[in-house]
């Protein structure tokens, strides 16, 4: 997805012989929904895209 974002238009080649990196993981936000209300206002990909925009004009 983000290279997507980014716009790369290249291939992505994978060194099979490191390690996969970080497995998927998923946030429960469960708990601070229950014990403080908080929701999440933006959507992952929006957010996603926010970040990558903010760090490419940083640059």
């Amino acid at each position: 997805m983000i290279a997507r974002l980014c716009g790369f238009e290249s291939r992505i080649v994978w060194d099979t012989t490191k390690p996969n990196g970080q497995p998927r993981r998923k946030l429960d936000t469960s708990r601070a929904k229950a014990r403080f209300g908080f929701e999440a206002a933006t959507p992952f990909r929006a957010g996603l895209q926010k970040t990558i925009h903010w760090y490419q004009d940083a640059r």
